[in-house]
């Protein structure tokens, strides 16, 4: 294995242990996740700066293992929509911003619209099991609403970091 698969690889693991670590963080002090949205910080991070491989790998076992780990999304129905959701907004950041070289920011907002609509489909798939009595895309509509303050978060945070990632690896001559 290279040195640059190893570094991705350890990344992708870094980007996860945050994804659990930080939703656990905003639980114990009381901040509401589904406000914030902290674990869709480090998935959109790791498909922005890693691709589309990694990044749909990273939004895939994030949910996936915290829930198994913490409880954190539900194992049913929460944890297969969230990986679908934060599945699409690493494969699809990572898409956009390295192999099509859209803007970083634009590639963020295409990711986060991606994953919304994959929720949307994963809504619609799971209605009668959830009990809904609106549409899909009524529920996805609310949870943006609600999720406004995360999502104006993630479109400041989110560019800064990778930029500030990019000339640290730039300026040490390393390749993410």
């Amino acid at each position: 294995m290279d040195r640059n698969r190893t570094r991705q690889l350890t990344y992708s693991a870094f980007f996860i242990a945050v994804g659990i670590l930080l939703p656990m963080f905003f639980h114990f002090s009381g901040l509401s996740g589904a406000i914030f949205l902290p674990m869709h910080i480090p998935v959109l991070l790791g498909g922005l700066l890693l691709g589309r491989r990694f990044g749909f790998m990273i939004g895939l076992l994030t949910p996936l293992v915290s829930g198994l780990c913490t409880g954190m999304p539900p194992l049913w129905p929460a944890a297969p929509m969230m990986m679908v959701e934060l599945g699409l907004y690493g494969m699809v950041g990572g898409w956009l911003y390295q192999r099509l070289h859209w803007p970083l920011l634009a590639a963020l907002a295409g990711a986060m619209a991606a994953g919304r609509l994959g929720m949307a489909l994963m809504v619609g798939l799971f209605a009668s099991t959830l009990g809904l009595r609106t549409s899909p895309l009524i529920y996805v509509e609310l949870t943006c609403l609600h999720g406004v303050p995360g999502m104006l978060v993630q479109l400041l945070f989110i560019p800064l970091t990778v930029r500030l990632l990019q000339r640290f690896h730039q300026k040490n001559g390393v390749e993410l």
